[in-house]
């Protein structure tokens, strides 16, 4: 891979946010909108603390965490829907630019975006709750890295399925992270699952990360468990989502099905 390739398909889309309002309130107002309402459920639900002892707690930062997966699936996603919508598809692969190059440059952007999304709501949700999402502790660096790894896993199987499908797909972009939300336990642990969802969600990497956020917060024993799980199923579906955009790359590549998307 060439590192100059790289920069310049992420100086592209860092040029498409500087006079584009849409995008910029993708980063900084609906973010902001989610931690506001699901402020004001916490504030509320902690009227109830009594009965519902030490559950408040965790809402605000599982939704933090939550929307580091959301913005890291979503820089990916819409970086490649960013180039349908401009028609540019073919003009990047008709380059010297290889598909690992064009995956590198999205998930550069892909933390840009979790990075400006995060400081929104960390410091909103001090401001506004006063919320620490720190008190996480040394393990709040794992949990963002794997989040975002789980992320990635999600936003390049959407992208190879946009890929291979074509724009009849694109409603995976906004969707496809919403099927795994259910069997990430965000909000809830995993133990109230049904038994057969249960065995599903363990081989869910989010689902660890968040039963180790619960677990901190409880002073629980150390989620180094959960931890070694998040990682250790990140690393094997990441290459296997890789190898996956890599053949869908190809195939499309040999049917001509790339000249077709966006047209």
């Amino acid at each position: 891979m060439k590192v100059h390739r790289i920069y310049a398909l992420v100086a592209r889309h860092m040029y498409l946010y500087r006079r584009s309002l849409p995008r910029i309130m993708e980063i900084f107002y609906w973010p902001f909108l989610d931690l506001v309402i699901w402020g004001f459920i916490t504030v509320y639900l902690m009227k109830f603390e009594g009965q519902i002892p030490g559950a408040v707690t965790f809402f605000l930062g599982a939704l933090i965490l939550w929307d580091v997966l959301f913005r890291a699936q979503q820089g990916i996603t819409i970086s490649f829907l960013e180039e349908i919508w401009a028609r540019n598809l073919m003009n990047l692969f008709a380059s010297p630019l290889k598909p690992s190059e064009f995956l590198a440059a999205t998930m550069v952007m892909s933390i840009f975006k979790v990075l400006a999304v995060s400081v929104v709501m960390v410091v909103c949700a001090g401001l506004f709750y006063s919320y620490n999402i720190f008190v996480i502790g040394m393990w709040l660096v794992p949990f963002v890295l794997n989040l975002v790894l789980t992320g990635w896993i999600i936003g390049v199987l959407t992208t190879a399925l946009i890929m291979r499908f074509g724009q009849q797909a694109e409603v995976l972009a906004w969707s496809m992270v919403f099927l795994f939300q259910p069997i990430s336990c965000v909000f809830y642990p995993m133990d109230v699952l049904p038994g057969w969802l249960q065995v599903i969600a363990w081989v869910n990497p989010a689902a660890h990360v968040f039963e180790g956020m619960r677990a901190v917060l409880s002073a629980s024993p150390e989620p180094s468990a959960h931890l070694g799980w998040a990682i250790g199923l990140n690393l094997v579906f990441l290459g296997m989502v890789i190898a996956v955009f890599h053949w869908m790359y190809e195939l499309c590549r040999e049917r001509g099905l790339l000249v077709r998307i966006g047209e």
